[in-house]
């Protein structure tokens, strides 16, 4: 039978009045084959007629569903597994920040739900690149906008640099407006975007400009949108990399106190532009000067909380092999010794909710 004519609503609905559980599982055996059996699109998906019309599922979900009935002991457990199968198949459960169907869960196994990020190597597919130094890896907003988005809805990012944020958010199909402070860095990253192929009918602006001063409301109009659905700040980790001469520049920043005076400015141009309820996140990593650690995550998360934002999650992530240690492990390590400090090898992704 080809996979667009296959349902499986009946058998169900006969399986979960009946009264015999090795009937039952019987049952969920031959249909667990037969869906086995079936190649499906990309070998991955299976086409099911549902309420009328066709919808695509994991194979590897179906199966993982089926098996677990198949393994149940009682009788009243296996009714409710089956219960909740055709609520899965037939009933979309949603919420208003991101596209997942929460009765069907299991099928995104890639969406990291822990708040430590283990993250092996960077994804360098596509126009993605680590040429720019202080870049974050793709998967860092990759995972922010499947869990925090909509297909169709906006997200700003207003530290742009390299642009990894646009460049995932035409891959899954979100509409970007990113700000970069150089006209050099501007001008290529427009150039990247053009390179990515995605959908025809996303817009993803780039904007040369302070993100502490420039005019948001003419950003939004320029972009064709009243707001933004996400905000994503990867700022400088203050003057660890310098990475312009320019004074709005928050790598320049003299002091500490003047960093988070000037991050503070960013946050309050680019919150109004956020929709109330809606989430933002802040990438930024701790530094070690003059034989200090400076918490300069802790410290930006408080300037974000100060701004009627809700703390919603702490995620820590793993930093290996940056440029600046390349090649200098053993170095690090011997002043860390003779320092009393450890080197650092995490930074922070916070997640905000705003009011």
């Amino acid at each position: 039978m080809p996979p667009s004519s296959l349902n499986i609503l009946p058998g169900i609905d006969r399986l979960a009045a009946n009264a015999n559980l090795a009937g039952i599982r019987l049952r969920l055996v031959r249909l667990h084959r037969r869906l086995a059996r079936i190649r499906g699109s990309n070998g991955r998906m299976l086409t099911l007629h549902v309420n009328g019309s066709l919808a695509a599922f994991k194979k590897e979900f179906l199966l993982g569903e089926i098996q677990q009935m198949i393994e149940t002991r009682t009788l009243e457990r296996t009714r409710y597994y089956l219960r909740r199968f055709r609520r899965a198949l037939t009933e979309p459960h949603t919420n208003r920040i991101n596209d997942l169907n929460l009765r069907r869960w299991k099928e995104h196994p890639e969406i990291i739900t822990d708040s430590l990020w283990l993250l092996d190597k960077r994804d360098r597919s596509g126009v993605h690149s680590a040429s720019y130094w202080g870049n974050f890896v793709p998967q860092i907003p990759r995972q922010l906008l499947l869990r925090y988005t909509k297909r169709g809805e906006w997200v700003c990012d207003p530290f742009l640099g390299s642009g990894t944020t646009l460049i995932e958010a035409r891959r899954i199909g979100r509409n970007g407006i990113g700000i970069e402070l150089q006209s050099r860095i501007a001008r290529r990253t427009r150039a990247t975007l053009n390179d990515e192929r995605g959908r025809s009918n996303l817009r993803h602006i780039v904007v040369t400009g302070d993100s502490a001063s420039v005019k948001m409301r003419n950003v939004l109009a320029s972009a064709g949108c009243s707001s933004v659905q996400f905000l994503i700040l990867h700022p400088p980790y203050w003057n660890i990399i310098r990475f312009s001469r320019k004074k709005g520049d928050l790598s320049n920043a003299p002091s500490i106190e003047s960093f988070l005076q000037n991050f503070g400015c960013v946050l309050d141009n680019t919150l109004p532009a956020l929709d109330s309820g809606r989430y933002l996140a802040v990438v930024i990593g701790d530094k070690y000067q003059a034989g200090e650690w400076i918490p300069l995550g802790f410290l930006c998360m408080q300037e974000v909380l100060r701004r009627h934002c809700r703390l919603k999650s702490v995620v820590v992530k793993n930093v290996d092999g940056t440029r600046g240690k390349r090649g200098t492990e053993e170095l690090w390590r011997y002043r860390a010794l003779s320092g009393g400090y450890y080197v650092f090898k995490h930074e922070y992704v916070f997640i905000f909710q705003k009011q």
